[in-house]
């Protein structure tokens, strides 16, 4: 367990890339077994999903200490396993430290109301760092600036084979990963998949630049309109069916409909993932009520339906095409629908255009279809993994920006804990009062916690902390005087803020230290932009004549 916990702490510490790749390289090799294989779990897909953990750390700290300065020490230092790890009594003088192992065997057989003992008697036998990582990996969110696809990138580089061998037998493969480690090690042969539903890396696409359009003729190339949803890959055979995220993550649990329309077949699809309602592609807001549950409820499904529009074909019918041209997979992709017509799902439409002064058109309206852009693909394009160059772009709308007042901030977590670096922000909405007279109050729209420099978000937090009006627990009111420039990808509506609207990744994308407050954008602004639902042909605005 100390060592995963000095692994932990040095990842945190370490910004570079290729500095954290080194890091687990060197552990992956010298970890014994099975401790590094639960490492690997708990950096990728997580080890401990059900467990109370909230529950747990409570009943262990009453008692302990007064829970008023726990919850000022909670609020201050911002992560909840850092402050348990500093607080919690020194008792290791004659115990030794458990194993990771050790730990994962006990918490997997523990029932949930049974949690705390265990969890305080491994408490003890840590110190500082040890503490920290064993709650970091029961949380099942560590934030060491490690995805997924980095941890397995690293296995790639300790062992020398291809990261696109590793990610095709990733998810037919369980922790503690013993015959992965036997294949990396060359003491095994590659693992047997076959027959399961396993992930092929996705082929993904560069946003075209000016100067790619010179390389390009009409003819070359495919037209699609570029969906707001998830990217997902649909692998079904044998019965089972999963559905994958771009990254390799696998999302079924939160999908079953979508599951179960492909049950029958032997396929994987490349598509996105949206919500429909009657042919009506919902917002993508209404699709981030979805993801990531663990539990679907029958309300949930029926409010929320999943349905996915179909761009590719990698496997037809058991038959690898991946190295079929587009056209060629097309053909294959649309035979595959009309021949099966699984439920929830279409395929998308191609974009007809001659010239690309009749293609630039149709891509400025597509904003007001609520179209989040257009794909380009060459039509002699096999199915690459990565990204490889001169095969696809993709051609978004450019960002909208709106002035905003800087409401609340809270800290971040990690590396930005000691920083106040989430702000909420909003602008002005403007009712009149009962003398007739117009009353101006702001309205939240939304939140970021990026697009800002360090040396921004030191400035930012020191306006922060001298500007705080109210504290609600970790969060501050500042006076509202901070203008910040939000760029956004579309805006919605929405109950989470009082405004009724919610925005498509907010960032900051200046702080307009020049500008007054009073100048700042008003909510009938805002309301102008939201995106009306598109009928799922890519109706809306006058785009479908281009569908057909």
């Amino acid at each position: 367990m100390q060592r995963f916990a000095n692994l932990l702490d040095c990842l945190t510490t370490t910004p570079s890339r290729n500095g954290k790749l080194a890091l687990l390289v060197e552990y992956f090799r010298s970890a014994p077994d099975p401790d590094r294989g639960y490492a690997l779990a708990a950096l990728t897909d997580g080890l401990f999903p059900r467990l109370p953990l909230r529950r747990a750390i409570s009943e262990l700290m009453t008692g302990r200490i007064d829970p008023v300065l726990y919850q000022m020490s909670r609020d201050y230092v911002g992560d909840t396993a850092e402050t348990v790890s500093l607080l919690w009594p020194d008792k290791r003088a004659t115990r030794p430290s458990p194993t990771l192992a050790e730990v994962v065997a006990a918490l997997e057989m523990v029932p949930g109301n049974a949690v705390a003992p265990v969890l305080g008697d491994f408490l003890d036998r840590l110190d500082v760092r040890g503490r920290w990582a064993l709650l970091k990996l029961i949380g099942g969110a560590p934030r060491v600036g490690v995805s997924a696809r980095l941890a397995r990138t690293a296995l790639a580089q300790m062992s020398g084979h291809d990261l696109s061998e590793i990610e095709e037998i990733w998810h037919a493969l369980k922790p503690p990963y013993a015959e992965l480690f036997a294949w990396l090690e060359h003491r095994a042969l590659r693992p047997d998949v076959s027959g399961k539903p396993i992930f092929r890396p996705l082929m993904l696409a560069h946003p075209i630049e000016e100067g790619d359009w010179a390389n390009l003729s009409p003819s070359d190339i495919v037209a699609e309109w570029k969906w707001d949803g998830v990217r997902v890959q649909i692998a079904a055979g044998g019965g089972d069916v999963r559905i994958f995220s771009r990254s390799g993550d696998d999302i079924s649990g939160s999908f079953p409909e979508v599951v179960a329309a492909f049950q029958p077949y032997d396929t994987v699809v490349d598509g996105e993932l949206l919500v429909a309602r009657d042919g009506i592609v919902a917002p993508f807001n209404d699709l981030q009520q979805r993801l990531n549950r663990k539990t679907v409820t029958a309300k949930m499904l029926r409010e929320y339906p999943a349905f996915v529009r179909l761009y590719d074909i990698l496997i037809d019918d058991g038959e690898d095409v991946r190295a079929l041209s587009f056209d060629a997979r097309r053909e294959r992709l649309e035979a595959w629908h009309a021949r099966h017509h699984p439920r929830a799902s279409d395929v998308s439409a191609i974009v007809r255009f001659e010239s690309f002064a009749e293609l630039d058109a149709l891509w400025n309206g597509a904003r007001e279809a609520g179209i989040e852009g257009l794909m380009l693909k060459r039509r002699e394009s096999p199915y690459l993994s990565g990204r490889p160059k001169g095969h696809w772009w993709k051609w978004k709308r450019a960002a909208l920006t709106i002035d905003c007042v800087l409401m609340y901030a809270q800290r971040g977590s990690g590396k930005r804990s000691s920083y106040y670096s989430d702000y909420t922000f909003g602008v002005w909405r403007e009712t009149a009062g009962d003398d007739g007279q117009i009353v101006r109050e702001l309205v939240p729209v939304g939140k970021a916690y990026s697009g800002f420099t360090d040396e921004e978000l030191l400035r930012l937090d020191r306006f922060i902390r001298t500007h705080t009006t109210e504290q609600f627990g970790p969060v501050r009111a500042v006076e509202q005087t901070m203008v910040l420039e939000i760029a956004f990808d579309a805006v919605f509506p929405s109950t989470r803020h009082k405004s009724g609207l919610a925005m498509r990744f907010p960032r900051v994308h200046r702080i307009r230290w020049d500008k007054p407050a009073d100048e700042a954008d008003t909510l009938e602004t805002v309301q102008k932009l939201v995106v009306a639902p598109t009928d799922s042909a890519g109706d809306a605005a006058g785009v479908a004549a281009a569908s057909r």
